[in-house]
């Protein structure tokens, strides 16, 4: 999955982090950007990547037709609700593109800046007009008009007077949200022209490094959906994300207003060690070593302020807090606090033991739960052989040894959400459950197949096996979802997944000829298809559960078939490899038992129902700026909840920690209090899943299904390695 987002995107969502004083002045025109040496250096190492057929998976010339395709790319990009920008303005940009592929080639960045500096002109007009707005007398809710918010494939505004029109219903919607909260027309209109003004300091704060690294991925982007170019600083955040881990002091940060406030204190970390910080502190100054100079860094982007306190293990770094409790103008404390090396636990993999009740003959189960959010890798620690480097692989062994001691009767491997992440993570984990073999086929883009294959018979976990997955379930998750379906080595259960079956590199532009001083950044590079072996690919397709749980998200809105120019499916020659198991004769018992289980499973039938609800509500992509039909709806909205609340008390399950404040507050994340979102997005974890708890089920089933009948057994379980023992309990 990519890192780089949409540029709009990030300047409205910035206000996480980037914030307005309610004294402000008013805006000054914003100064243009321009480019420099090392983007142009970069630029060109970037085009030789993208253009060398013995690297790039699917190289693609950068022809007239590429060219469009860029074009179209960074519009999107820049303008993706076509808010801002008219069709003259776009017109305008033509004279740019016609001589782009040049540009590119010869690593000159005028086009890009000067089609940004375009967008940034009219941005700041545009919601200056929205703050302008604020004073008109327009919001009386009682007709029936629509705000169609999903302006992805509609036209660019003809004129300015459209772009009126349309930006005259988004205030409008954003006034109703805060009124329907409760909020008084004064508090709307100062929340209101304060988000405005966010929006524009955070289109204002904008770096050169921004509007570089979202033109090249419109380029790498349109060579195929996962090729990427990262800037320096966020080859680094990657190089985090995949470790777990980072030298710092263990603190979760976010900007509110013009402050860099404290929303998490990562535990274990020389934060939480210390005493000294809490949620809610406010950091205005940060100084390096014991003596160094304390700078005032109230207005700062919080990736600057992040740079600033981030350092090298057993540094000290001295901030400047003021606490919580206290008010902005009270005068700060100044701590000192030894950086360490952090790892990021929450993001982890963690377990749970679910019991499956006994009814009637049936005993009861216990099911190991395993929830694993991405391939994790440490790859410098694993290089250097320090014995305690993040993986993946490594945390699974660890939870599922504890459940050979405690004697679970299954295991479910929880993969939703997980977007993938290292293939070598995907074949080690994939060998905890299978006697050694192949894993994956990786083709290159020559045409040339290798084997990944896990060379060890050791097997850390025997016994019954399901992999819970669901639409949001790419890359590496699909090559070990895939390969355990292949094998027959456990039920691949939920939603189809992602199909994303490509494999990437990361190819650092400093090693190419022409560096500069400063760091150039990476290239996030296609180089390979995978398939499973069985031969079939992933790609497009996705993997295709055993018991399928209804869609949440259609196929047309998410995943690798929604990409213009994804690779299309396709398959190679199988490799041999150990079937254990054949799950198709006992399918249609466990569907049987799992219809019967959820339709009188009261949980299940209320997510079912928002589900239906949410999906019929993407469908429409538009909201009615009526207030009495938006109030009964909210309304109804409540009365299910408090409803669901009641019966859940009266059936004795546990009570939804979101039901209470669950309803549309009107605010951006930089509007709401800090410690109580992280409150609630730490609630959320605590949330009944009925999933999960159905998958478990399902599992049990399997188990029991097998042990009572030894002829199914015989059926479906292929191998002695199946009929040991290990499945059969």
């Amino acid at each position: 999955m990519k890192l780089s987002r949409p540029l709009l995107a990030l300047m409205l969502t910035l206000p996480l982090a980037l914030g307005a004083r309610a004294d402000a002045p008013a805006p000054t025109a914003l100064a243009p950007l321009q480019g420099s040496p090392v983007q142009s250096q970069a630029m060109q190492n970037v085009y030789g990547l993208l253009s060398n057929s013995r690297l790039a998976y699917r190289p693609r010339a950068l022809d007239a037709a590429m060219v469009e395709d860029v074009f179209k790319r960074y519009l999107e990009a820049l303008d993706p609700a076509k808010m801002f920008l008219t069709a003259d303005d776009v017109a305008g940009f033509q004279r740019w593109k016609s001589n782009l592929a040049a540009s590119i080639r010869a690593g000159d960045t005028a086009a890009a800046y000067a089609i940004f500096d375009v967008y940034k002109q009219r941005a700041e007009a545009r919601l200056n007009h929205a703050r302008g707005l604020l004073a008109q007398d327009i919001f009386q809710f009682d007709g029936d008009e629509r705000w169609y918010y999903d302006r992805k494939d509609a036209a660019w505004a003809s004129d300015a007077t459209e772009l009126d029109a349309l930006w005259r219903q988004s205030v409008r919607n954003d006034w109703l949200r805060l009124q329907l909260a409760g909020r008084k027309p004064e508090e709307i209109r100062t929340t209101l022209d304060r988000r405005y003004q966010r929006n524009i300091r955070d289109l204002g704060e904008l770096k050169g490094e921004d509007i570089f690294q979202t033109f090249m991925n419109a380029y790498a982007g349109a060579v195929d959906p996962h090729t990427a170019y990262y800037n320096p600083r966020n080859a680094e955040l990657f190089d985090q994300q995949m470790s777990l881990s980072l030298e710092g002091i263990g603190a979760v940060l976010q900007r509110q207003d013009e402050v860099v406030v404290i929303r998490e204190i990562v535990p274990g970390g020389p934060a939480a060690l210390s005493g000294k910080l809490k949620p809610g502190d406010r950091i205005v100054g940060v100084g390096q070593g014991a003596g160094g100079a304390v700078e005032d860094v109230i207005g700062w982007r919080i990736d600057d302020v992040v740079e600033k306190i981030k350092g090298p293990k057993d540094t000290v770094v001295r901030l400047d807090v003021i606490p919580a409790e206290a008010g902005l103008d009270s005068p700060p404390a100044r701590i000192s606090i030894t950086r360490a090396r952090v790892r990021l636990e929450e993001q982890a993999a963690k377990s749970e033991v679910i019991e499956i009740p006994a009814v009637g003959d049936l005993p009861l189960r216990r099911i190991g739960v395993i929830k694993l959010p991405a391939f994790y890798s440490d790859f410098e620690g694993r290089r250097q052989n320090n014995g305690d480097y993040a993986s993946a692989t490594r945390d699974v062994e660890r939870i599922l040894r504890g459940y050979r001691g405690e004697g679970v009767d299954g295991v479910v491997l929880d993969l939703r959400r997980n977007g993938g992440g290292s293939l070598s993570e995907a074949i080690e984990l994939t060998g905890l459950f299978i006697e050694g073999g192949p894993v994956v086929q990786v083709r290159q883009s020559g045409g040339r197949v290798s084997v990944e294959s896990d060379g060890s018979d050791a097997v850390a976990w025997g016994g019954p096996l399901a992999v819970l997955i669901d639409r949001a379930s790419a890359s590496a998750s699909e090559i070990f979802a895939g390969a355990i379906q292949d094998y027959g080595r456990g039920l691949v259960i939920g939603e189809n997944s992602f199909g994303k079956g490509t494999v990437q590199n990361l190819a650092d532009l400093d090693r190419w000829p022409g560096r500069q001083t400063e760091p150039l950044g990476r290239v996030k590079l296609t180089v390979a298809q995978f398939f499973l072996p069985g031969g079939a690919s992933t790609q497009n397709r996705g993997v295709v559960p055993d018991i399928a749980f209804p869609v949440t998200v259609d196929a047309s809105e998410y995943g690798e078939s929604t990409y213009d120019n994804a690779i299309p499916w396709t398959r190679i020659t199988a490799v041999p490899h150990a079937r254990y198991g054949e799950f198709a004769g006992m399918l249609p018992r466990l569907q049987a038992r799992h219809d019967a289980r959820v339709a009188r499973d009261v949980e299940w039938q209320w997510w079912f129902e928002d589900v239906a609800e949410s999906r019929a509500e993407r469908e429409k992509k538009y909201v009615s700026l009526n207030l009495a039909e938006r109030r009964a709806e909210r309304e109804r909205q409540e009365a299910k909840r408090k409803q669901r609340q009641e019966r859940r008390q009266a059936l004795g399950l546990p009570l939804d920690p979101l039901a209470e404040g669950a309803s549309d507050d009107g605010l951006s994340a930089a509007e709401r209090n800090v410690v109580e979102d992280a409150r609630r997005e730490k609630a959320a974890e605590k949330a009944p899943d009925p999933l999960l708890r159905e998958s478990a089920a399902i599992l049990a089933d399997a188990t029991l299904l097998l042990r009572a009948d030894p002829e199914l057994a015989g059926e479906v379980l292929t191998s002695t390695r199946g009929r040991d023992g290990r499945w059969v309990r």
